[in-house]
C-alpha cells in the first residue's frame, strides 16, 4: 500500500511538472543574420532547448546553440576567412551559445538576460524579444547588438573594414 501511494505521488508530481512548463521545437525554418558596417550574412545549426509559458515566466528557460562553422555571408573567401583564427576560430570554438538566466514582461514583449558565450568568452546580454502562439505553434522574433571586441574576435588587418557592432536579428518559428 505504501509503494502505491509514492508510485501514485511521483506520477502525479510529474504530471504537474510537464502542465508547468511548455517546451517548445525549433521548427527548421528559423534565420538568423548578422549585419554590420560591411559584412552581413547568416547562421544556421541551432539547436537547444526553449522552455517557455508566458504567464509562467519564472519557470522560462532558454537554452540554445548555433554551429558557428554555419556562418554564410554570401561570398565563399568571406565564409572561410570568417571561420578562421582571426575571427570566429571554428576549430577551437565551435559553437556559439545562448543561456537565460532570466526572463521578464517589458514594455514591447519580453526580456531575455542570460549568458552569450561565443569565441571562448561569456558575457551577460539582454536579447528583447516578442512571442506570437497560434494553435500550438509560436514565433520568438528579436533582435540585439554585439561588439566583437567584447568577444576577443579582434579579426584580420582588414577587421577595421568590418566595423565593431554587429546587429543580430532572429525569427525562431516553434512548435509544442
Amino acid at each position: 500500500m505504501q509503494k502505491l501511494i509514492v508510485v501514485t505521488a511521483i506520477g502525479l508530481l510529474s504530471t504537474a511538472f510537464v502542465v508547468l512548463s511548455t517546451n517548445w521545437n525549433i521548427d527548421p525554418n528559423y534565420s538568423i543574420k548578422f549585419s554590420g558596417k560591411k559584412a552581413e550574412g547568416t547562421f544556421s545549426g541551432l539547436s537547444g532547448v526553449i522552455n517557455f509559458e508566458q504567464n509562467k515566466l519564472q519557470e522560462a528557460k532558454i537554452d540554445v546553440s548555433i554551429d558557428a562553422n554555419t556562418i554564410k555571408t554570401g561570398s565563399s573567401t568571406k565564409d572561410s576567412h570568417a571561420k578562421g583564427e582571426s575571427w570566429f576560430d571554428v576549430a577551437k570554438y565551435p559553437s556559439i551559445r545562448f543561456e537565460s538566466t532570466a526572463i521578464a514582461k517589458s514594455s514591447d514583449g519580453y526580456l531575455a538576460t542570460g549568458n552569450l558565450t561565443l569565441h571562448g568568452v561569456s558575457k551577460t546580454v539582454a536579447i528583447p524579444f516578442q512571442f506570437m502562439e497560434q494553435n500550438g505553434k509560436g514565433s520568438f522574433v528579436g533582435s540585439f547588438k554585439v561588439k566583437r571586441k567584447d568577444y576577443n574576435i579582434r579579426g584580420n588587418s582588414f577587421g577595421f573594414l568590418v566595423g565593431d557592432d554587429f546587429d543580430l536579428i532572429l525569427n525562431v518559428p516553434v512548435t509544442k
